[in-house]
């Protein structure tokens, strides 16, 4: 490692300082003032981010998560609209369409607190004239080009950031101008567009954990590892993932990537995860049913799926509640289907991030746009990489994969010199995190019989099992997308014997049955005749 210190605490010199999260002043809170916990989460987020008492805002809503419309514009839109107006936090004027929209606001995000609803539902329709006796029947209606254009249903939160808009149909989608930009948000003269997040889980107690996470991270910075499920379903949305993988590895970061077809397995050894992305499966599965695992402080963790976001209240259903509960600090996701194309580019928003912006500017640039389905978790003003030029608070546990960081930061173009580096360092100390890095880094490059090398280094290296057991994964995937069925085969029962009934063994359980199912059952006798005929 000490060829790697001195580089560590030079790296600020590499990058630009990171982009300033918005102001605390320009930051307004929204609770429900019919549930005391929903004001007390409000002043806990408050006073953990200096927010100005003033900047409270708590209407009486409906205690339920879905709202009809009526009871949107009834309780929540109109009144939040006065409130601005009152407080003259905005300037309102028309433009040359006839739309009444801010023209100037002070107020850049808004964020609501667990209590607020989280879903619009959609008006329902009229039913079809009914066909009079000897009328011909109506014919179907055909079915429209947009899927959007005939729908109002939304997340509340997606409705609220174009709430100043007044005039706008409530069928079908905005524009989000704030899309693909790379200028804060305070920089970026986008008046009618206001920021908007929830912090809202499965408990209050979650949530003021979240908070916490958001803030004690951006001390240190977020460190770990990144892993990456690609699905194989749509194109687009695996570009997404190839890409944030792509960057990931870039920035330094140890990333795994999974591309087989299915989800990770049950109770796959995900160690020290600060990024998790993947797709495509219903409820949450995978490593996130190991009762034992928790991800790092601070970590950012999101499952592309069209009902991800459908409910926050049960901790074991959907993904962003459970993906909450089981450690990260923020999540994203959608209430109602929202068709690929309309959902948050995750290349994009992790690339953000990198870059150094919060989490909600992060988000909403890649969001292309509002009063659709998508719902944003967990502290808005967290920058989760603000410290990836090498500065903040250094803790023991985050040294080796600031190292690796280091090395990627000084060799950039050079990758043979870069991994020559941490070899001697994982060698020196015996690193576990080091030899893995650098396997992963191989692997990337194709090179996959010497990544087998020092994946077998690791697992020599590390003392926890379950991180053990990921570098037999790492080994036994090469063989798997080789076509390698028998060795695979050979490797994951090997492990069995290795590793015995730990909850960890249930994944390469799962990879048995995939690579070698059961036979089909054999079908049933055939039926015999009749034992006679009158």
């Amino acid at each position: 490692m000490r060829v790697l210190v001195p580089v560590i605490f030079l790296l600020a010199g590499f990058l630009l300082p990171a982009s300033a999260a918005p102001r605390p002043e320009s930051v307004a809170i929204l609770y429900n003032s019919a549930i005391p916990e929903s004001r007390q989460l409000a002043e806990f987020y408050r006073d953990a981010r200096g927010i100005p008492p003033e900047n409270l805002i708590g209407l009486e809503m409906p205690a339920v998560a879905d709202v009809s419309r009526a009871e949107y514009e009834e309780k929540i839109s109109a009144p939040l609209r006065r409130q601005f107006d009152t407080r003259g936090w905005w300037k309102r004027g028309r433009d040359p369409a006839g739309l009444t929209l801010p023209i100037a606001n002070d107020i850049r995000v808004l964020v609501s607190m667990r209590g607020v609803p989280l879903r619009i539902q959609a008006k329902p329709k009229p039913a079809p004239p009914a066909a009079t006796a000897g009328s011909p029947s109506q014919p179907a209606p055909a079915a429209p080009k947009d899927p959007t254009s005939a729908r109002d249903d939304a997340a509340v939160d997606s409705e609220l950031a174009m709430f100043g808009v007044e005039g706008v149909p409530i069928e079908g989608v905005l524009q989000n101008r704030y899309h693909k930009s790379d200028k804060k948000i305070n920089d970026a003269r986008l008046p009618f567009l206001v920021l908007t997040a929830r912090i809202d889980a499965a408990s209050n107690a979650t949530c003021e954990r979240m908070i916490r996470d958001a803030i004690e991270s951006e001390e240190t910075g977020l460190w770990g590892m990144t892993y990456v499920d690609i699905a194989n379903k749509f194109p687009q949305g695996d570009q997404w993932l190839e890409t944030l993988a792509t960057a990931s590895n870039r920035a330094g970061i140890p990333t795994v990537i999974d591309r087989f077809n299915e989800t990770l397995p049950k109770n796959y050894p995900m160690g020290e995860a600060s990024v998790y992305f993947g797709w495509y499966d219903g409820s949450v599965n995978g490593p996130f049913l190991n009762p034992n695992f928790k991800f790092r402080k601070g970590a950012v963790a999101a499952h592309l799926h069209s009902f991800s976001g459908a409910q926050l209240g049960n901790a074991n259903q959907n993904w962003c509640a459970p993906l909450l509960e089981r450690g990260a600090a923020v999540t994203l996701g959608n209430v109602f289907e929202p068709y690929l194309h309309l959902t948050h580019d995750l290349g994009l928003l992790h690339q953000r991030l990198l870059d150094g912006f919060s989490w909600v500017e992060a988000c909403w640039m890649a969001m292309p746009v509002t009063s659709w389905q998508g719902v944003i978790l967990g502290d808005p003003l967290y920058q989760p990489f603000k410290h990836l030029a090498g500065t903040g608070k250094i803790h023991k546990e985050d040294k080796d994969f600031r190292a690796v960081r280091a090395a990627n930061l000084q060799w950039p173009g050079n990758a043979s010199e870069r991994r020559a580096r941490l070899e001697q360092a994982a060698a020196r100390l015996n690193s576990g995190t080091l030899y893995e890095a650098v396997g992963l880094d191989l692997l990337k490059q194709g090179l996959a019989a010497e990544a087998v090398m020092h994946f077998r280094n690791a697992k020599a290296a590390y003392v926890r099992t379950e991180d053990r057991m990921r570098q037999d994964f790492h080994i036994i995937a090469i063989d798997r997308a080789a076509n390698r069925k028998d060795l695979a085969l050979r490797g994951l029962r090997d492990a069995q014997l290795t590793y015995g009934p730990i909850p960890e063994a249930e994944s390469l359980a799962a990879w048995i049955l995939i690579l070698d199912p059961p036979p089909p059952p054999p079908p049933p006798p055939p039926a015999s005749p009749a034992a006679g005929k009158s």
